[in-house]
C-alpha cells in the first residue's frame, strides 16, 4: 500500500510539473510567427515586392534583406514608391525583412506557382495590429499566472487521492 501511495505523489509530481514546463519545450518544431504566402517568380528568377506602411502608403529609400535559413543573401532599398527586387533566385522559402516588417514567402519558379499566388510580395511595416491581447493586473494577473493555474490542478488532484488514501488504510504488517 505504501508503494501505491508513492506512485500516486510522484504522478501528482509529473502532472504539476507538465503545467510548469514552457510550450515550446514540448512542441516537436516551433511554429513561424508570420503564415508563408505563395508568390510568382517572374522570368529570370525575378522576386518583386513592395514595402507599404499600416495604410497600404508604398515607402521609399527602406532598407529590404532577403534572408533563407538565418542568412542573409541580398540587401537592396526600396525606390520611391516602396518597390524592390531580386533576381537570379530559385524556388523555395525565403523571409523578407524590411524597417519594421517581414514575412516569409514560397517562391515558385516560372509555370509551377499554384493558382493562388502572388504575382508578388508584400510586406508590411510598422506596429502590427494584435487583437485579443489585454493588460492584466491585480487579482485577474494572479489568478491567471501559469504558476498558480498549476497549484491549484495539483491541490484538485492531490487532496481527493490523500482523502481516499486516508479513509481506506489498512493496517501494515509487522
Amino acid at each position: 500500500m505504501k508503494t501505491r501511495r508513492i506512485v500516486n505523489g510522484v504522478l501528482v509530481w509529473l502532472a504539476a510539473i507538465g503545467f510548469l514546463l514552457p510550450q515550446p519545450m514540448l512542441a516537436a518544431t516551433p511554429s513561424p510567427g508570420s503564415p508563408v504566402v505563395d508568390v510568382a517568380l517572374r522570368e529570370g528568377g525575378l522576386l518583386v515586392g513592395q514595402v507599404v506602411d499600416e495604410q497600404g502608403v508604398g515607402l521609399g529609400n527602406v532598407p529590404v534583406s532577403l534572408r533563407q535559413q538565418d542568412r542573409e543573401l541580398v540587401a537592396g532599398k526600396t525606390n520611391h514608391d516602396g518597390t524592390f527586387g531580386f533576381k537570379g533566385l530559385r524556388g523555395g522559402v525565403y523571409q523578407i525583412v524590411a524597417d519594421q516588417g517581414h514575412g516569409v514567402y514560397r517562391v515558385w519558379t516560372v509555370g509551377t506557382a499554384p493558382p493562388a499566388a502572388q504575382d508578388g510580395a508584400l510586406v508590411v511595416s510598422g506596429n502590427p495590429v494584435v487583437r485579443g491581447q489585454e493588460c492584466r493586473s491585480g487579482f485577474a494577473a494572479f489568478i491567471t499566472n501559469p504558476l498558480v493555474v498549476a497549484g491549484v490542478v495539483a491541490t484538485a488532484i492531490a487532496v481527493p487521492v490523500a482523502i481516499h488514501n486516508s479513509k481506506h488504510k489498512t493496517p501494515e504488517s509487522p
